[in-house]
């Protein structure tokens, strides 16, 4: 292994030990109510962390002939549909149909999903490489055609979050395949016309506007006015907000965290880093997204150097994954967007979540070795 890739290795294992320590300072008071014990989302978090290295370095093992196996990447496919047509299945757990719980753990396929998505566009487009700038249109197609009833399938769950992630991923993936530049200026552009079109009807019309359920529709209200909604929808955010008030730049002490104590609700997972900044202020916030980002920066110039069209595709995808996951968090706790349950790579409460991101360190570390990388 490579001294770079040894070093923000490192810079992983920081991150998974910060995290595991946050978790059991953010929810030691949830577990003692909920479970009669303080520390067991701290030691399913460990657990997590342990299978999560495992399942790393399991990875970065695998060879190159079964990374980019046709066999591989359809039973891959055929797994994935089939656990996201299963969990509309079961019972909803905070007003959502995201987990299938198997007793000793509850997977959340979309986790998954997000992988294997990854994966197989990285495939599709590496493939085809010669007919990008020829006859891109029957290169692109499938990947999308795959976005597009995975995206249904989270839109039932309701999963808007998880949705704009999946998407903005495949795309980024597609633009940086070789297609003509035009084109992805434009469909940039279209996109973020759309995307601004739809929030402006939906702050005129409400839950008149398609696709727009009463449960989404609390979601926005409370971002733009959550203090109006302080007692209903604006709980989250509104206590998301008093807790980095009180933090401040140094933070009022590990373990001190007021919020965390049945104001701001489950605050190891979504609002984390809430409890961060109010315990350890901005400083400790910029430190742990200090290592988020790095590891991310990465994860592109992995992307960017690797001769190979698969290895420089799923490293993209995976930094984007990362990247926008980490945006979408950062900014529901802060207010810059709506709230929607993403969790902070590495740092929030999750068995799906960490351990899927941890296989997704262990398939950038596998392809930076096996593909070689370009000189600097």
């Amino acid at each position: 292994m490579k001294k770079t890739n040894r070093f923000f290795l490192l810079i992983y294992f920081l991150l998974l030990c910060f995290g595991i320590l946050m978790v059991y300072s953010a929810s030691s008071d949830s577990a003692q109510t909920n479970t009669g014990s303080s520390i067991t989302y701290f030691r399913n978090q460990g657990i997590y962390a342990i299978v999560g290295i495992l399942s790393l370095f399991f990875v970065s093992k695998l060879k190159k002939s079964f990374l980019v196996h046709p066999n591989l990447l359809k039973t891959l496919l055929t797994g994935m549909f089939a656990l996201l047509g299963f969990v509309l299945l079961t019972g909803k757990i905070n007003g959502s149909s995201r987990w299938i719980n198997i007793g000793f753990f509850n997977i959340q396929p979309v986790e998954l999903a997000k992988i294997i998505l990854i994966w197989y566009t990285a495939f599709i487009l590496s493939k085809k490489q010669k007919q990008l700038t020829s006859n891109w249109v029957q290169v692109i197609w499938a990947p999308l055609i795959v976005l597009s009833l995975v995206g249904m399938l989270l839109f039932l769950q309701p999963d808007t979050g998880s949705v704009l992630i999946l998407a903005g991923i495949v795309l980024v993936q597609i633009f940086a395949s070789g297609i003509p530049f035009y084109l992805g200026v434009l469909s940039s552009l279209f996109i973020c016309s759309v995307m601004s079109g739809y929030i402006f009807l939906v702050s005129r019309y409400g839950t008149s506007v398609i696709g727009m359920s009463a449960y989404r529709f609390d979601r926005f209200k409370a971002f733009w006015s959550p203090f109006e909604l302080e007692n209903g929808a604006g709980h989250q955010l509104v206590n998301s907000y008093y807790a980095l008030d009180r933090g401040g730049l140094f933070g009022v002490g590990l373990g001190k965290s007021v919020q965390k104590t049945g104001y701001l609700p489950e605050p190891h997972t979504d609002f984390i880093l809430a409890v961060i900044g109010e315990e350890l202020g901005l400083l400790g916030i910029f430190f742990v997204l200090t290592l988020l980002f790095s590891l991310i920066l990465w994860v592109f110039y992995l992307g960017i150097k690797l001769k190979d069209p698969f290895a420089s595709l799923l490293c993209i995808g995976v930094g984007m994954m990362f990247l926008i996951q980490s945006c979408i968090n950062i900014g529901g706790v802060t207010g810059w967007l709506p709230i929607s349950g993403v969790t902070l790579p590495f740092v929030s409460y999750g068995g799906s979540s960490l351990i899927i991101s941890s296989i997704a360190i262990g398939l950038v570390l596998n392809v930076s070795d096996t593909f070689r990388a370009v000189k600097t």
